[in-house]
């Protein structure tokens, strides 16, 4: 069985978040940093022993992996890493690229009263000189993602938008790996570039297809990188040679 964050939970929570909210957020990591390898088996005691937790939590958190399809109970031998459901990634991925094309083209639109702020903001993220970019890699994941959302729900569309922040969560425990790579950080600079000018200059089609081939090139490149990782994880994991 694979090591499972050795190092207890706080004892003290944000207010907003319950320790089963803690608990899940912690094994999402072990899953997104392939501390859990899929096929990985493990207790619920083990579990608790390890965060420093009870078991409630602990059971409860892995209900909620269960149902977004990252772990599965097994009959008496506790629970399992579900492998990578790439199939589900890819609907998602085409389900976020219709949201995304849709939502730029229409803040493209004449007449259409356009959030010039969230525009500005973005900007001053991604149309920097070299020496301004940053190579945090969790930082631009973490722009990445609110870059798509912010020109999602700049488009006006409340129900688009939610149904975007939900496709977004639900991959970003993959998609967060385009950014463990700085070629593909400065790719990420160079296209999200591409995409506002484009925007700014109220070029539809123009931003719609290069939006199209910056999402199917990251789709590519985190497949991948996944298939990669769990590659040299299971390799780490296997026992030494007498």
């Amino acid at each position: 069985m694979s090591e499972i964050a050795s190092n207890p939970l706080p004892d003290t929570a944000a207010p907003f978040r319950s320790r089963a909210d803690e608990v899940y957020a912690q094994l999402k990591r072990d899953v997104a940093d392939f501390k859990l390898v899929p096929g990985d088996r493990f207790t619920e005691n083990e579990l608790s022993e390890r965060l420093g937790v009870s078991r409630t939590p602990v059971r409860q958190a892995l209900f909620r992996l269960q149902q977004e399809g990252f772990v599965e109970v097994l009959f008496r031998s506790g629970w399992r890493v579900l492998p990578f459901d790439f199939d589900q990634f890819e609907q998602l991925y085409d389900l976020r690229m219709v949201l995304e094309t849709t939502a730029v083209r229409r803040l493209c639109e004449d007449g259409v009263g356009v959030q010039h702020e969230v525009l500005a903001a973005l900007a001053e993220i991604w149309l920097v000189p070299l020496d301004q970019r940053s190579t945090d890699m969790a930082q631009v994941a973490e722009w990445d993602e609110n870059f798509h959302c912010a020109i999602v729900a700049a488009a006006g569309n409340a129900e688009m938008a939610r149904v975007h922040r939900d496709v977004s969560e639900r991959i970003r425990i993959i998609r967060r790996l385009d950014f463990t790579q700085q070629a593909r950080i400065a790719a990420t600079y160079e296209e999200h570039a591409h995409i506002l000018r484009a925007v700014q200059h109220k070029r539809g089609d123009q931003a719609a297809m290069l939006l199209r081939a910056h999402i199917e090139t990251s789709q590519s490149e985190v497949r991948k990188i996944t298939l990669h990782q769990v590659h040299l994880a299971r390799q780490s994991n296997k026992p030494a040679a007498a």
